[in-house]
Protein backbone atom coordinates (compact mmCIF):
# COMPACT_ATOMS: atom_id res chain seq x y z
CA UNK A 1 0.00 0.00 0.00
CA UNK A 2 2.92 2.35 0.64
CA UNK A 3 3.98 2.09 -3.02
CA UNK A 4 0.64 3.45 -4.25
CA UNK A 5 1.07 6.91 -5.80
CA UNK A 6 -2.00 9.13 -5.67
CA UNK A 7 -1.87 12.12 -8.01
CA UNK A 8 -2.23 15.52 -6.34
CA UNK A 9 -4.71 17.59 -8.31
CA UNK A 10 -3.77 20.86 -6.56
CA UNK A 11 -0.31 21.04 -8.14
CA UNK A 12 -0.29 23.41 -11.11
CA UNK A 13 1.69 22.82 -14.24
CA UNK A 14 5.28 24.20 -14.04
CA UNK A 15 4.74 26.08 -17.30
CA UNK A 16 2.19 28.41 -15.68
CA UNK A 17 3.87 28.86 -12.30
CA UNK A 18 4.11 32.69 -12.48
CA UNK A 19 1.01 33.36 -14.57
CA UNK A 20 -1.19 34.29 -11.62
CA UNK A 21 1.40 36.64 -10.14
CA UNK A 22 1.57 38.99 -13.12
CA UNK A 23 -0.31 42.26 -13.03
CA UNK A 24 -2.21 42.20 -16.28
CA UNK A 25 -4.15 45.46 -15.78
CA UNK A 26 -3.00 48.52 -17.65
CA UNK A 27 -2.16 51.74 -15.87
CA UNK A 28 -4.56 54.60 -16.24
CA UNK A 29 -3.65 57.70 -18.24
CA UNK A 30 -3.68 59.82 -15.09
CA UNK A 31 -1.18 57.54 -13.35
CA UNK A 32 1.07 57.42 -16.44
CA UNK A 33 0.98 61.24 -16.61
CA UNK A 34 1.92 61.62 -12.93
CA UNK A 35 4.78 59.12 -13.29
CA UNK A 36 6.06 60.89 -16.41
CA UNK A 37 5.91 64.29 -14.73
CA UNK A 38 7.71 62.93 -11.66
CA UNK A 39 10.46 61.48 -13.87
CA UNK A 40 10.79 64.76 -15.76
CA UNK A 41 11.07 66.82 -12.55
CA UNK A 42 13.65 64.42 -11.15
CA UNK A 43 15.76 64.59 -14.33
CA UNK A 44 15.63 68.42 -14.37
CA UNK A 45 16.71 68.47 -10.72
CA UNK A 46 19.66 66.18 -11.46
CA UNK A 47 20.73 68.32 -14.43
CA UNK A 48 20.55 71.47 -12.26
CA UNK A 49 22.65 69.87 -9.51
CA UNK A 50 25.16 68.79 -12.17
CA UNK A 51 25.24 72.35 -13.50
CA UNK A 52 26.11 73.73 -10.04
CA UNK A 53 29.29 71.62 -9.70
CA UNK A 54 32.32 73.85 -10.40
CA UNK A 55 35.41 72.78 -12.41
CA UNK A 56 33.88 69.72 -14.03
CA UNK A 57 36.58 69.49 -16.71
CA UNK A 58 39.37 69.63 -14.17
CA UNK A 59 37.71 66.93 -12.07
CA UNK A 60 37.36 64.65 -15.08
CA UNK A 61 40.98 65.21 -16.11
CA UNK A 62 42.28 64.38 -12.63
CA UNK A 63 40.17 61.24 -12.28
CA UNK A 64 42.90 58.67 -13.20
CA UNK A 65 45.44 60.18 -10.81
CA UNK A 66 42.77 60.29 -8.10
CA UNK A 67 42.05 56.58 -8.58
CA UNK A 68 45.78 55.84 -8.41
CA UNK A 69 46.22 57.82 -5.18
CA UNK A 70 43.18 56.23 -3.57
CA UNK A 71 44.42 52.75 -4.51
CA UNK A 72 47.81 53.46 -2.92
CA UNK A 73 46.09 54.77 0.21
CA UNK A 74 43.99 51.61 0.35
CA UNK A 75 47.12 49.45 0.21
CA UNK A 76 48.68 51.51 3.01
CA UNK A 77 45.50 51.15 5.06
CA UNK A 78 45.61 47.36 4.78
CA UNK A 79 49.28 47.27 5.77
CA UNK A 80 48.56 49.45 8.81
CA UNK A 81 45.57 47.29 9.73
CA UNK A 82 47.83 44.23 9.59
CA UNK A 83 50.26 45.88 12.01
CA UNK A 84 47.43 46.97 14.34
CA UNK A 85 45.96 43.46 14.42
CA UNK A 86 49.41 42.00 15.04
CA UNK A 87 50.06 44.32 18.00
CA UNK A 88 46.60 43.59 19.45
CA UNK A 89 47.26 39.87 19.11
CA UNK A 90 50.57 40.30 20.96
CA UNK A 91 48.86 42.14 23.84
CA UNK A 92 45.93 39.73 24.07
CA UNK A 93 48.13 36.61 23.91
CA UNK A 94 50.53 38.04 26.53
CA UNK A 95 47.62 38.86 28.86
CA UNK A 96 46.12 35.39 28.34
CA UNK A 97 49.48 33.73 29.00
CA UNK A 98 49.87 35.78 32.19
CA UNK A 99 46.41 34.68 33.40
CA UNK A 100 47.23 31.03 32.61
CA UNK A 101 50.56 31.21 34.47
CA UNK A 102 48.88 32.78 37.53
CA UNK A 103 46.19 30.06 37.41
CA UNK A 104 48.77 27.28 37.22
CA UNK A 105 50.75 28.72 40.17
CA UNK A 106 47.49 29.05 42.11
CA UNK A 107 46.64 25.39 41.52
CA UNK A 108 50.16 24.27 42.44
CA UNK A 109 49.93 26.30 45.62
CA UNK A 110 46.56 24.75 46.50
CA UNK A 111 47.88 21.24 45.83
CA UNK A 112 51.00 21.77 47.99
CA UNK A 113 48.93 23.35 50.80
CA UNK A 114 46.41 20.49 50.93
CA UNK A 115 46.52 18.47 54.14
CA UNK A 116 47.75 14.93 53.71
CA UNK A 117 45.38 13.55 56.33
CA UNK A 118 42.15 12.15 55.11
CA UNK A 119 39.05 12.78 57.13
CA UNK A 120 37.68 9.65 58.72
CA UNK A 121 33.92 9.51 58.93
CA UNK A 122 32.41 7.35 61.67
Amino acid sequence: MADLKIPNLNIKNEKYIFKNKLNLRRKSKKRLFTEASFLFILSVLLIYINYLIPNKKLLLQNLPSTFNKSFLLLIQLFSYLYEIFLVTFIFVSSFTALILIIGSFNRLFKVSKRKSKQIVYK
